[in-house]
């Protein structure tokens, strides 16, 4: 099956909102929407993901991508695509899981942190790799596995990574990243969300050039 490919965004960048409830999840999704970010990730650990995942891409306009964090099982692929979501995020490499998902038009991004498990999910057929935690690994050691890794394979660092080191990771030609407690905890206000959801977009095109 072929590889299924990162949609081109504008701002690469994967908000993770862990915890979010679904009565909070149009305005938060709506204020992270309309800052710039395109892709939306709720983790399955989260209240009723399911569900609030369904607002999310009910609500999101055409070329959103939005999905579920911490899939960890073909059920969950399952239901994450009867819910309408298109981005499958997974912490490890498990192939049926990675292949299911992109028998289903799913972009999936698994996490890996050794060269073993990224030469993996590159055989599995995933999108990408999720190069967590980042903050552990840090640029130099992202890049020494990526020198080993199919070029088409979209490389993103989540954990730990914030606005802050953007420029850290751009000098090893990362521009893609998972954000998570930067943007978003439990119990944020929307105010509060939309303001820090501005100042990432801001310091990415600080870094990478505003169009």
């Amino acid at each position: 099956m072929p590889r299924i490919p990162f949609p081109a965004m504008r701002y690469p960048l994967i908000a993770i909102l862990r915890g979010i409830t679904t009565d909070e999840t149009p305005s938060i999704v709506g204020a992270l929407i309309e800052a710039g970010f395109t892709a939306i990730e709720i983790p399955l650990n989260s209240p009723d993901p399911f569900r609030s995942i369904e607002v999310a891409a009910n609500m999101a306009p055409d070329g959103c991508l939005i999905g579920a964090g911490t899939v960890l099982t073909t059920a969950d692929v399952e239901r994450l695509d009867a819910a309408g979501g298109r981005l499958m995020v997974s912490p490890n490499v498990e192939p049926e899981v990675i292949a299911l998902a992109a028998a289903k038009g799913m972009v999936t991004m698994p996490g890996v942190f050794t060269p073993t498990e990224a030469l993996s999910a590159a055989r599995a057929g995933a999108t990408g790799l999720k190069f967590f935690p980042a903050s552990v690994l840090g640029p130099a050691g992202i890049q020494a596995i990526r020198a080993v890794l199919p070029p088409e394979l979209e490389i993103a660092a989540v954990g730990g990574v914030s606005e802050a080191n953007f420029a850290d990771y751009a000098k090893i030609g990362i521009r893609s990243f998972g954000l998570g407690s930067s943007l978003y905890k439990p119990g944020m206000q929307v105010a509060d969300v939309a303001a820090r959801a501005r100042l990432t977009i801001d310091a990415y095109d600080g870094v990478y050039g505003a169009e």
